[in-house]
């Protein structure tokens, strides 16, 4: 059944263009395999050429056209995938010439979001994504119909012309409705983020490379801390396996909690139009006190996904001054390449096999609750409320009664030590 199954997938020919000689090229075209995986598809051929500009009307050499035709043919492909957004003249230019369906890099990581996307908010961001990407496309459509008729004034329009600019007025429309929508449910996301704010509970967001183990890290933690089947998140050994922002709280230790996030993957040449369209989701890191880069260690690339990850927190204007803890995950699978030594802020952890959790834990309590006070207070038993609270909201060491009512050893907030700084003995 699974044969049947894999036969009736699109057949996928993958073209790359490599400029200069880059060095990332090998690695630009493995990911976009993985991409086409994703997407459902089987990758059935790559074909490569080496150039030292791309070609304007085709991005490909004209020459390298036959052997594309001729690569179809030979692998029976459905559809033909370039490894870079072509423009609106080049995707054109190129269904004309190989006759068969064409996606650029971009416009697969679209069609993996518009399939993976769940809830209200991602199914709104995607397709504006979606509209922002095709709308030049139709622009570039009809300016070439323009030039067609030899005169750009509206007597001289033919019936296909007006068509493509009544699409463009509906896409532009379109696209103004779900930004208003989104700009609804950005400023409830907003008031969900004061709230959070206000709770003085640190905000730890986890970032990386897509399918780096993000939501078996954050299964983990409930595992861990939480022990609440109810409140994992899906994970799955694919490439966007989730889009959506999910927040946890977390208590790491005594009153010590964590609001643990995690958000949608990151890819390279991650489409501008998905970064403009998740901004309210990518947001979430750009808030946190503390950014948790997991990196899947046991593949070759990984330095690589280290960069991409690296360089998307840069673009998505992520302050340098929020603190960075390294997690090298599934490090269980390559034991034989563990450091004797781990640098500051870096930690080697299996999430899959909840190896290294409380390790990680430790370290994060070091960097974010660094300046809780330790001191004794003595409190009066007409204060109960007080003690309450403390143990509520406070790490209690030591606690002993004597005549004067409740003496504690405890670890608080700067903000509570100031409050009950009259307690302190």
């Amino acid at each position: 059944m699974k044969k049947m199954n894999d036969e009736l997938k699109p057949k996928a020919l993958i073209v790359g263009v490599n400029l200069r000689n880059d060095k990332n090229f090998s690695y630009s075209i493995e990911e976009l395999k993985n991409l086409v995986y994703a997407c459902n598809m089987d990758v059935v051929g790559v074909i490569t050429q080496n150039l030292e500009n791309i070609n304007k009307p085709y991005y490909i050499g004209t020459g390298k056209i036959e052997d594309i035709n001729i690569g179809i043919n030979q692998c029976q492909a459905d559809i033909v995938v370039f490894d870079n957004e072509l423009s609106p003249v080049q995707l054109r230019n190129l269904e004309k010439k190989l006759n068969i369906s064409i996606l650029d890099r971009t416009g697969l990581i679209l069609e993996i979001f518009r399939s993976r996307a769940k809830t209200k908010e991602a199914k709104l961001q995607v397709e504006l994504a979606k509209l922002e990407y095709s709308l030049p496309r139709l622009v570039g459509l009809h300016d070439s119909l323009g030039r067609q008729a030899g005169s750009s004034t509206l007597s001289n329009k033919g019936s296909g012309e007006k068509k493509i600019e009544l699409d463009r007025r509906k896409i532009e429309n379109k696209i103004y409705e779900l930004k208003k929508r989104l700009d609804e449910l950005e400023k409830i996301r907003n008031n969900q983020k004061k709230r959070r704010k206000n709770s003085n509970i640190p905000i730890v967001a986890l970032v990386g490379y897509t399918n780096a183990g993000k939501s078996t890290l954050m299964n983990a933690y409930i595992d861990t801390y939480k022990k609440d089947e109810d409140k994992k998140v899906y994970e799955e050994n694919m490439l966007f396996a989730t889009l959506d922002t999910t927040v946890r709280n977390i208590e790491i230790s005594e009153n010590k909690n964590i609001l643990l996030s995690d958000t949608v993957g990151f890819v390279s040449k991650l489409p501008h139009s998905l970064i403009k369209a998740f901004r309210s989701t990518l947001n979430e890191i750009k808030d946190a006190d503390l950014i948790l880069h997991v990196i899947d260690y046991s593949d070759e690339k990984y330095e690589e996904y280290e960069k991409v990850t690296t360089n998307t927190l840069k673009e998505i204007g992520v302050d340098e001054s929020i603190p960075i803890i390294k997690v090298y995950n599934k490090s269980d699978l390559m034991l034989d390449r563990l450091p004797l030594v781990e640098d500051k802020n870096t930690i080697y952890i299996s999430a899959l096999k909840r190896y290294g959790i409380y390790e990680l834990s430790k370290l994060i309590e070091n960097i974010l609750f660094k300046n809780y006070i330790k001191c004794k207070m003595q409190i009066p038993f007409q204060d109960g409320d007080i003690l309450s609270y403390l143990n509520d909201n406070a790490h209690i060491i030591n606690t002993k009664y004597n005549e004067q009512g409740t003496l504690i050893e405890l670890e608080c907030k700067p903000q509570d030590y100031s409050k009950y700084k009259k307690y302190v003995v």
